[in-house]
């Protein structure tokens, strides 16, 4: 699908202001009644807005058309995004753990809980609303840079929860350790979250192959028209939004090449109809020469 860019720019700009709201309320409160989890929330955040502000310069070079200088687009721009949001959530994840650790080490305790569970409550409800529009926009027009954002808040959204939890149990039990033990979890948690965007973002970098039911997608378009005889070299990467495929038509060898040319683009329409949007190449050639040559590298359709 052609992304539109205002959608994705304005999903973007909602992170941005969302995670700048929530910065300065984790902090502040997180200061004053001198909780580490909370604090750490904060720090949570502020690497959650400085992705957002990524992902949000990555949407806008990422729908640049195509240029001399780039044939085939800015599209790479998100997962390059993506997998520096990844990073940079590896950095507080880890950041997180080692303030929990000194927490717990350094006996700190908290004052205030009410605060702090109020400030977690409403920075859950605002990610929850927040993530859920940025992977609707994201699913929508294949944005990377947008799901890695809307899963950055997803896991902030778990994050608050468990802080809230924590402390909660600290009001209730009165041992100030579930503060930084919860912290510990959230430090977990984005790690391990940070580990699955970087897998889903680099991969684009990589050239790696189409999702398998998309791959399957194509195949059935060209068994689709009986004129084709074959296919091989069946090749297909993906950048941002924009899905690339070529291969190799194999068609009659009786042929003009008028017709052969004709067919081609026809079987691409094919294709366009399972792949909406994509970049399709397709080089023409005879199927009994081609056979003979190469026999069961072929795929008979």
């Amino acid at each position: 699908m052609v992304a539109a860019p205002n959608a994705k720019s304005n999903a973007a700009r909602l992170s941005v202001l969302s995670n700048s709201t929530l910065v300065v309320l984790k902090l502040g409160v997180g200061i004053w009644i001198g909780s580490v989890a909370v604090i750490s929330e904060a720090i949570h955040s502020a690497i959650d807005l400085l992705a957002a502000l990524i992902a949000w310069y990555a949407v806008r070079v990422a729908d640049t058309p195509p240029d001399e200088g780039h044939p085939y687009g800015h599209g790479k721009v998100e997962s390059i995004s993506g997998t520096v949001e990844a990073l940079l959530i590896f950095l507080a994840g880890a950041w997180i753990i080692f303030e929990a650790i000194r927490g717990m080490v350094n006996r700190t305790e908290t004052a205030t809980i009410g605060w702090g569970v109020a400030v977690m409550g409403v920075s859950a409800g605002v990610n929850v609303f927040v993530s859920r529009h940025l992977l609707k926009v994201a699913k929508e027009h294949d944005s990377v840079a947008l799901e890695a954002d809307a899963h950055h808040l997803s896991v902030d959204v778990y994050a608050s929860i468990g802080v809230f939890v924590g402390l909660g149990l600290v009001a209730l039990t009165g041992w100030h350790i579930f503060d930084p033990l919860v912290a510990l979890g959230v430090g977990g948690l984005i790690l391990y979250t940070a580990y699955d965007i970087t897998k889903r973002a680099f991969a684009p970098l990589l050239d790696a192959t189409l999702p398998v039911a998309e791959v399957e997608a194509v195949e059935r378009a060209l068994c689709a028209d009986a004129r084709v005889r074959g296919y091989h070299h069946l090749r297909t990467r993906q950048a941002g939004s924009v899905r690339f495929v070529d291969f190799h038509l194999l068609l009659d060898d009786h042929l003009t090449l008028a017709e052969s040319h004709r067919i081609s683009h026809e079987v691409k329409d094919l294709v366009l109809e399972a792949l909406p949007g994509a970049v399709v190449e397709i080089h023409v050639e005879p199927y009994e020469e081609e056979l003979e040559a190469k026999g069961d590298a072929i795929k008979l359709t």
